[in-house]
């Protein structure tokens, strides 16, 4: 008995009308006629009564549907777990990395790749501009963002590392040999920032306001880091960075000069709501497992 069979004996065993089984498994009446009565000849008994107004499962057909109901569920959820295995045997989890530092998560990254050996791990800068949008666009599958991110569409998950910050300045500015700054020096230079932010995720990264309260002014837009550097080392701004700038984004016209006074940036895991997959949640174990790296 096929499997297809099988379906179409239960199906009307449970209907018992050829109309709505039809109707139901997408095939036409003399389909379903013709898989009963070939069931029926290879039994060698009638599996129905049939009359023009009803349908009634003989005592043979009630034996075959409680011997078969179990069987076909259980065949069904093997077959169901069967393809979800094929899926992720293939499976491969995108991971787009704001920061600059992708060197620094290799732990992380080492050991989602020894504990899914056929999943394949894509890691890809993601822009700072329009952060938000590939994770939308399906595009990637978790954001290593900075915190907080507070999206109703996003999933905030476990945090990957914290960092200190540094102000970057131009390496001929008069803050360059300063030991450490504080925030409060802001308030008298500008600052690029980039487009497409929600507020509250750029004052985060870069406030608006010292912590006297005085405005820091945006003069200009950039897209990527090396227009931000390019206007940080002609000196035409200052901006406060994740200390592991310093280490990548290091240059001759520029120099990083630690914060006193900022709290440190949070960098976390973040997904769509209903993107947890089983790569994501995997990944999610592993940075729980390994802990938040402080750099």
């Amino acid at each position: 008995m096929e499997l297809r069979d099988i379906e179409i004996f239960l199906t009307l065993a449970e209907e018992l009308h050829f109309g709505r089984t039809a109707e139901r498994l997408h095939l036409t009446s003399p389909r379903v006629s013709q898989s009963i009565k070939a069931q029926e000849r290879a039994i060698g008994t009638a599996l129905f009564t049939r009359t023009s107004r009803v349908v009634r499962l003989t005592r043979a057909g009630e034996q075959l549907r409680d011997g078969l109901r179990p069987v076909y569920r259980n065949l069904n959820e093997v077959l169901a777990e069967a393809k979800r295995a094929a899926r992720e045997e293939h499976a491969v989890l995108r991971v787009g990395v704001i920061a600059s530092n992708a060197h620094d998560l290799r732990p992380y990254f080492d050991m989602f790749t020894t504990r899914h050996q056929y999943w394949r791990l894509d890691v890809r800068h993601n822009p700072f501009v329009d952060a938000f949008g590939p994770l939308r666009r399906g595009e990637i599958d978790v954001l290593i963002s900075w915190l907080p991110v507070e999206e109703p569409d996003l999933t905030v998950g476990p945090v990957v590392f914290t960092e200190d910050r540094v102000l970057a300045v131009a390496a001929d500015h008069a803050l360059a040999l300063r030991d450490s700054v504080s925030l409060e020096v802001l308030g008298d230079f500008s600052v690029a920032t980039g487009p497409d932010q929600p507020g509250y995720w750029q004052d985060a990264f870069h406030p608006f306001a010292t912590p006297r309260g005085r405005r820091v002014e945006r003069d200009g837009q950039v897209t990527n880091m090396d227009e931000l550097s390019t206007l940080i080392g002609l000196g035409r701004s200052v901006n406060l960075l994740g200390e592991h700038a310093s280490r990548f984004h290091a240059r001759p016209d520029l120099a990083y000069v630690p914060v006193s006074d900022a709290p440190r940036l949070q960098w976390a895991m973040i997904w769509a709501a209903g993107g947890d997959t089983e790569p994501v949640r995997a990944l999610a174990r592993v940075v729980t497992d390994l802990g938040t790296r402080a750099l």
